[in-house]
């Protein structure tokens, strides 16, 4: 499986090795596993001469690919998304620009030698599991060049960020970057009983990857619209700064503020609840923070007293016209983000209860909406505004047909 991986990533790099050294599109999912992405793949190509535009994406909405793929003769690479929707691509491409996708999540193969989906999971490697697209990354920049294993620890820090463990630890290839960082000096394994602790050095001492992944991922979430990511690959090439420090702090604060309006809201109101699923809409009310934060937000709700332990959690969110590096589209979707309490991972995971990727993207086909990046644990995609009821009684119809009750 792996080694088909690399086997297909080599090929990859062939390709790479005979266009002229010019430049390349790299755009980046903005959590921290895609910021660490962004920043070794840019750290990659400027090590091999060429000359990198960066542009971070929440999501690679349609729009937004039928404007990046109207060009010719690019090399366009998306990484942390894009592999389900591969398809897309190659209708959307033509034929005109070289395409890479270094992503993680459930993917869909393409026939088309201008569309290489690097996608572990058509290998047969789990990427809510076994690999991050840190880590995808990180594997194909050192088949370009050997030199550039020194970007171990950042895959580490993608991965963990990610936060998919085995048993408390890392595994598969994420657990490989992570021991090649150790050997090299630059992160370091704390084993607590069955768990463990992963820690990268900075010139600030030792920080836990967890710890770093939540300052990237406040970076790129909250300060989606205001240099935050941009603030982000630059903490994870050059290092902390008071500037990056200051812009985090600010944020926080802004996000506290945010989480704790929905929060007073949900306490007195509840949220909306069918059969096995739970929902609530925050609207506009997390702007100016980007529309990762209503996933983010589920990640803070999911654990607490206010949710059904045992229904899947859904939020909605209004998504802007204005995408940083892109300008302004019109849009008139929403995107819905689900969750799993904890006391469902387990049966997910062992295959007693149906994943986020079982059902929701099939929900959101039937609303003619769009689907991409969705593991079994946490999964997004969006529908047109005005539809999130429709959204939420498709995904009943689905969940009943595999066997659900009624609650």
């Amino acid at each position: 499986m792996v080694d088909s991986l690399s086997g297909a990533m080599v090929e990859a790099v062939e390709r790479l090795r005979r266009l002229p050294a010019a430049g390349v599109d790299l755009f980046h999912h903005n959590d921290s596993d895609g910021l660490t992405s962004g920043a070794i793949l840019t750290r990659a190509f400027e090590r091999t001469g060429f000359s990198v535009r960066r542009v971070c994406l929440e999501k690679p909405y349609p729009p937004l690919l039928k404007r990046i793929l109207a060009s010719e003769g690019n090399l366009v690479i998306f990484a942390d998304f894009a592999g389900r929707i591969a398809p897309l691509i190659t209708e959307l491409n033509q034929g005109r620009n070289l395409v890479l996708i270094l992503d993680h999540h459930k993917a869909v193969p393409v026939d088309d030698r201008q569309v290489l989906n690097l996608d572990p999971e058509l290998f047969g490697i789990r990427g809510d599991l076994e690999i991050s697209a840190s880590t995808t990354c990180y594997r194909f920049a050192c088949l370009m060049d050997p030199v550039n294993r020194d970007l171990a620890a950042l895959a580490a820090v993608g991965a963990v960020g990610d936060g998919f463990f085995l048993d408390g630890k890392l595994t598969g290839p994420n657990r490989e970057a992570a021991l090649e960082a150790v050997s090299q000096g630059s992160v370091v394994i704390d084993a607590n009983g069955g768990d463990e602790t992963y820690r990268i050095k900075t010139p600030r001492g030792l920080m836990r990857c967890d710890e770093m992944g939540k300052y990237l991922d406040t970076l790129g979430g909250a300060g989606y619209s205001s240099g935050g990511p941009e603030m982000g690959v630059d903490v994870c090439l050059k290092g902390f700064s008071r500037e990056s420090d200051s812009m985090v702090s600010e944020l926080r604060d802004i996000q506290k503020a945010a989480f704790s309006r929905e929060m007073e809201k949900i306490t007195f109101e509840g949220m909306h609840e069918t059969a096995h699923i739970q929902r609530m809409d925050v609207g506009d009310g997390f702007r100016p923070m980007g529309v990762k934060m209503i996933g983010v937000f589920l990640d803070e709700l999911k654990s607490g007293t206010l949710v059904d332990r045992e229904k899947y959690l859904a939020g909605f969110m209004k998504i802007p016209g204005e995408i940083p590096g892109m300008g302004a589209f019109v849009f008139n979707d929403v995107k819905v983000s689900m969750r799993v309490p904890p006391a469902m991972e387990e049966p997910i995971r062992a295959g007693r209860l149906p994943g986020l990727d079982t059902f929701l993207p099939e929900a959101t086909a039937r609303l003619h909406g769009f689907s991409d990046a969705c593991h079994s644990l946490t999964a997004a995609t969006t529908v047109a505004a005005g539809r999130e009821a429709e959204l939420i009684a498709e995904m009943e119809k689905i969940l009943s047909n595999k066997g659900l009750g009624n609650g």
